[in-house]
Parts: structure tokens; C-alpha cells; sequence
């Protein structure tokens, strides 16, 4: 876990995978504000949303609406709120609204972190970076990188990263809060075949 490289915002780990002129959909979209934050760093992008709240305006309330593909899609925070099968099964679907080539970026409170995952009483299943990994591969994505998230002051995160790392690693806890996992959609059935 320790070994997986940390960075301080998804939204480093979002702009980092897009190109201008791709189509990003973000599904568990909320108040929309990751895409008014893509936009301040990539430009050129078509952002559409997908959430079930139907108080606030999105582009589509439910995955079976949406008939497009999209070069990358966005799952932060949603699949931990479902059981385990249904997860798999969206993977599964979004794997099918991605574009050849696509990225699916998904993040998960990081199980490791002492109350990342339990603070949530909405929260079914819990991923580890391991069976988030699984979970993509079993959906036909491939798995590319690995992320820790993890945003805090520089003193505090100089402190964490160099004076109590040891610590953190004997008690088998992690200071960041949050995983994320980009993962491709193959190219072409050569490459589904590879994996």
C-alpha cells in the first residue's frame, strides 16, 4: 500500500488522464463542481454528469439512459455504497459506455485510513487497492495506476510522509483518506485477449 504513489487531489489523478477535445462523463456527479474544476485546467473537454438526484440538474439519471461513449469516465465515491455484486455490474456497464482506449478513473475511501470508510453509515462495501484492481479487471478494464489521496498542510504532510511513516506502516494504517485506480478499456479484441 505504501508503495502506490500519493497524490494530493482526484483532481490531479482526473485532469492528468485528459487530453482537450475528449468527452468525460462524471457518474455520482452531485453539484457538478468536478466539472467546473476540469474545465479551469483542460480546456476543449465535453463534461456531462450522471447521478440519480433528481433535485439537481445532470444529463442523465440513470446509466441505461445514456447512449454515448465517452474517452474517460469518473466514479468518485459510489461504487462503496452498493453491494459488491451491483458494483461490479456498473463497472461492467461503464466499462460499455467507454470509448476503445478509455479510462475509467474510480476512487474509494481507502480502507486502511482509520475512519475514511467507516465515517459513512451509507457505506456496503469496502475496497482495499487490491480488490478495486480485481473488481476492474473482472469488468474487462485494464488495470493502468494506482493512487493514495492525500491533501493536508505541508508541515502535517512532511510529518506523516518522513517522521511517523514508520508508524503508520507498523499499525497497518494509512494516513490517506481515499484510493483511486485508473483503468483502460482495450483497445481491441487482441488486447482483451492479452489480459
Amino acid at each position: 500500500m505504501y508503495k502506490l504513489a500519493l497524490k494530493k487531489k482526484l483532481l490531479d489523478v482526473v485532469t492528468g488522464e485528459l487530453r482537450g477535445g475528449e468527452k468525460i462523463l462524471d457518474v455520482g456527479a452531485s453539484t457538478r463542481r468536478l466539472g467546473e474544476r476540469i474545465k479551469k485546467k483542460v480546456s476543449g473537454i465535453t463534461y456531462k454528469t450522471m447521478d440519480i438526484d433528481r433535485a439537481k440538474e445532470h444529463d442523465y439519471y440513470s446509466t441505461n439512459e445514456i447512449k454515448e461513449t465517452f474517452d474517460v469516465i469518473v466514479l468518485s465515491e459510489v461504487i462503496e455504497h452498493l453491494s459488491f455484486q451491483d458494483g461490479i455490474d456498473l463497472l461492467k456497464r461503464l466499462n460499455g459506455l467507454l470509448a476503445a482506449g478509455g479510462r475509467l478513473v474510480v476512487s474509494v475511501p481507502n480502507i486502511h485510513h482509520p475512519n475514511a470508510y467507516l465515517r459513512d453509515s451509507d457505506h456496503k462495501t469496502p475496497y482495499s487497492y487490491e480488490v478495486l484492481g480485481a473488481a476492474l479487471i473482472n469488468a474487462g478494464l485494464k488495470v493502468k495506476r494506482l493512487y493514495r489521496i492525500y491533501n493536508d498542510s505541508m508541515v502535517r504532510r512532511f510529518f506523516r510522509l518522513y517522521v511517523m511513516a514508520w508508524l503508520h506502516r507498523y499499525l497497518d494504517v494509512d494516513f490517506a483518506k481515499h484510493v483511486a485506480a485508473i483503468a483502460e478499456k482495450p483497445r481491441t479484441a487482441i488486447a482483451e485477449a492479452e489480459t
